[in-house]
């Protein structure tokens, strides 16, 4: 079934997005064939002298094909070319005057420019030459038996048709191209999205194992330095702690050699301890020095939660992406940053359901911005943002305000049962 709909032809301007573009052809094809039907049938019989059944006969396959021709245009063409060919052969067994138009009549001549242009927007360039080339066979074939001599009006089926025929080509050209732009543009957005997605978890990936590095490293370190801290233990306890220490460093070694294929030559400064919420406050004072207005409100610890490194390193990185976006798009708009720390739920306040609430809102900026003013990457804007709100289970929100400025919220859960 499917196959058999691909196949089914498609009508001219099927794929516009208006529906009076859409029944155009139909409208055109409909005035044609009933205004041009008896128009032939009179001037065959009237002017021409034809016989009134030969006369109808041509006029319906002349005229009525050019409805087919919405559809099935090279098929309409068909009929057509070859009723005008014998139209003009019919003329040549009556006398009629040498002012009238031979080998094709007007009327003959509007439907098959009408025709040609219809072959141009459907039909492809071998197509549209080798017609081109059967009118011009035809039409100087019968130039060389003329009723009443030759002149260039014999030729206006040649050059009408070649004319419609190129115009017709060159629209339908001109919409293939403007299609495939399109298309490959929604493509190439659509793979600068995903490489931009994917570059950021790998940025994400490289700062975790600089996280995961270091408590790997004191692990090996306490488990390698047991036996000499801690007197009189067991050959077993001893044998353990070795273990505890090979696992260790095993890991360590497979996770650098794994994340090593994510770093590049123009990852420098990844070599130093990842930054955390004892940063921020640096942040924003580097940002204030650029000329922001910047209002900071730390956090203070509820319960005396602790803030994991990875949940603190994520808090940082949306606090750079957001302060970033505001000195790019909204330079000089007061901004306030604000951490908070929600109070541990249970009774037992054992910080089950802690969550690090990180709040960056900016007024409209002073005077509109001129142009973005780009700064140093600091990431991929919200896309990175949601990649490392989703790598601890959060939740982020963020979008404009009534006022013109931005939001950008987030909740970072801070119990290990919480974070995935």
């Amino acid at each position: 079934m499917t196959s058999v709909e691909e196949e089914r032809p498609r009508a001219l301007l099927a794929g516009a997005s208006r529906r009076w573009v859409r029944m155009l052809p139909w409208a055109v094809a409909f005035v044609l064939c009933v205004a041009l039907m008896p128009t032939t049938i009179v001037v065959l019989t009237a002017d021409y002298g034809l016989n009134g059944g030969l006369a109808s006969g041509l006029a319906v396959a002349q005229a009525a094909p050019l409805l087919l021709a919405v559809v099935r245009p090279l098929h309409a063409w068909y009929v057509v070319f070859a009723a005008d060919v014998a139209g003009a052969l019919a003329l040549l067994t009556v006398d009629f005057q040498e002012r009238l138009l031979w080998p094709f009549p007007p009327m003959e001549l509007v439907g098959y420019v009408g025709l040609c242009l219809a072959l141009g927007l459907r039909e492809r360039r071998r197509t549209l030459v080798l017609v081109w080339l059967a009118t011009a066979a035809a039409n100087v074939g019968l130039v060389f038996v003329p009723p009443h001599g030759t002149g260039a009006k014999d030729l206006l089926l040649t050059i009408l048709g070649g004319v419609a025929l190129l115009l017709g080509g060159a629209l339908r050209e001109r919409y293939e191209v403007q299609r495939r732009l399109v298309e490959q543009e929604t493509i190439s957005e659509a793979e600068r999205g995903r490489r931009t997605l994917l570059e950021e978890r790998a940025r994400i990936a490289r700062e975790l194992h600089d996280v995961v590095a270091h408590h790997m490293s004191v692990i090996t370190v306490q488990a390698d330095t047991a036996e000499y801290r801690l007197a009189a233990l067991p050959p077993d306890v001893r044998q353990e702690f070795t273990s505890i220490a090979a696992t260790a460093r095993e890991s360590l070694g497979e996770m650098r050699r794994l994340l090593g294929v994510l770093r590049n030559e123009e990852a420098h400064g990844e070599l130093v301890p990842q930054p955390g919420l004892a940063q921020i406050g640096q942040l924003v004072e580097a940002t204030a020095r650029t000329g922001a207005p910047v209002d900071f409100t730390p956090c203070a610890a509820s319960g005396g939660v602790e803030v994991p490194e990875a949940v603190g390193l994520s808090a940082y990185r949306i606090v750079q992406e957001a302060l970033a976006n505001v000195v790019r798009h909204a330079p000089g708009a007061r901004t306030q940053v604000s951490l908070s720390v929600s109070d541990p739920a249970g009774d037992g306040g054992d910080g089950g359901g802690a969550r690090l609430a990180v709040l960056v809102v900016n007024e409209p900026p002073p005077e509109p911005p001129a142009g973005p003013l780009e700064v140093g990457g600091t990431g991929h804007g919200l896309v990175g943002m949601r990649e490392r709100v989703r790598l601890v289970g959060g939740t982020l929100d963020v979008g404009p305000l009534p006022d013109g400025g931005f939001r950008v919220a987030a909740q970072l859960p801070l119990t290990e049962e919480d974070i995935t």
